[in-house]
């Protein structure tokens, strides 16, 4: 065989071994799917968007983004994914409180601290966080991924709040959660749950007075156009978590499940990035868009005013979770201690 001929015979064998290559990856390529609680450009959209530039830059899998309202309501995603139709979930404790009891933790007032750099140091080295909820999630068919935090609560009422007096007859909506409700049944307000969908005209038409978000997602929402009074009280942060079904997750090969868990920690170093400076822009934004809005920030005195009712709401997280949320809130407060004292 001449040499040429045998550089074609090489050629063809090439070629068909790349075209077998190609199919098989076809072949084991997959579309997944992910849903979660925003709007576009929202943290949790940004974050879900980071993922998905990871896993198909880095594989031939592509991945489907839904937001808020595209599939339902936060409950119907959650089911959805614990049916395995959605493989990726991202659902906040607020939402997820009534599945796991444990992840409302994080509804306990004053318990996470405000400052964005010892939040961040206690989300990356937390036992509680890193270690502790992966198996509670677990215990539902959940595969934790990664939890993260996305701004600091805010409150908006019909009028500035300054004290717990001003909250009395005013029905404040909460997420369907129980912790949260006790949250605000110790400030001294009504707590009143209801979906998302329903919040803004809720407010419109006065049949509540108030909530609680972060203010990126008071000026994504509008909701400052029907409830303009801001109140920063330095209660807490809003957390929320990222996860897959957990069948799905198992059945991933090891490469596939590592590139799973690089892409969920590329996205929370991207989400760190992007919410930093993200709640000042916000309010600016807010301001410039509406006169009527004014902003409250209490001070000291004024926060151990509510402070100084928060331990009705351990006290009621511990009766909701028994020893393992004791065990979990104990861990948290040492972590905490941890991650103060650096």
């Amino acid at each position: 065989m001449s040499s040429k001929s045998k550089f074609r015979k090489l050629a063809g064998i090439s070629a068909l071994a790349f075209a077998g290559l190609t199919a098989a990856n076809a072949v084991n390529a997959a579309n997944w799917r992910y849903a979660h609680e925003e709007y576009e450009g929202d943290v949790q959209d940004v974050y879900a968007y980071k993922f998905k530039e990871y896993i198909e830059e880095n594989s031939d899998h592509t991945l489907q983004v839904y937001r808020f309202g595209e599939l339902g309501e936060s409950s119907d995603i959650m089911e959805q994914t614990q049916a395995g139709i959605l493989n990726f979930v991202n659902q906040s404790p607020g939402f997820t409180g009534a599945l796991i009891p444990e992840a409302q933790i994080f509804f306990i007032p004053y318990l996470m601290p405000t400052d964005m750099e010892t939040v961040v140091e206690f989300f990356r080295e937390s036992e509680a966080i890193n270690e502790m909820f992966p198996k509670l999630y677990a215990q539902h068919g959940l595969e934790l991924l990664q939890m993260y935090p996305e701004g600091e609560m805010v409150v908006t009422a019909d009028e500035p709040i300054t004290k717990p007096a001003d909250f009395n007859n005013k029905k404040i909506r909460v997420m369907t959660n129980p912790l949260l409700s006790e949250t605000y049944d110790a400030f001294g307000a009504t707590p009143t749950p209801l979906p998302w969908g329903e919040v803004y005209g809720a407010l419109q038409t006065n049949m509540i007075q108030g909530q609680e978000n972060p203010i990126f997602w008071i000026e994504s929402g509008g909701l400052y156009e029907v409830s303009p009074n801001l109140i920063f009280t330095g209660h807490g942060w809003f957390t929320t978590a990222m996860m897959a079904n957990q069948d799905f997750y198992n059945g991933l090969s090891e490469e596939d499940k590592k590139l799973v868990q690089d892409a969920a920690d590329y996205a929370f170093e991207k989400i760190l990035v992007h919410i930093d400076g993200l709640a000042e822009e916000s309010l600016e934004k807010i301001k410039k868009a509406s006169d009527e809005v004014t902003v409250t920030r209490l001070n000291d005195e004024q926060i151990e005013a509510f402070k100084a009712r928060a331990p009705q709401v351990e006290e009621k997280f511990i009766e909701m979770t028994g020893e393992s949320g004791k065990e979990l809130l104990n861990q948290f407060k040492e972590d905490l201690k941890e991650v103060q004292s650096d």
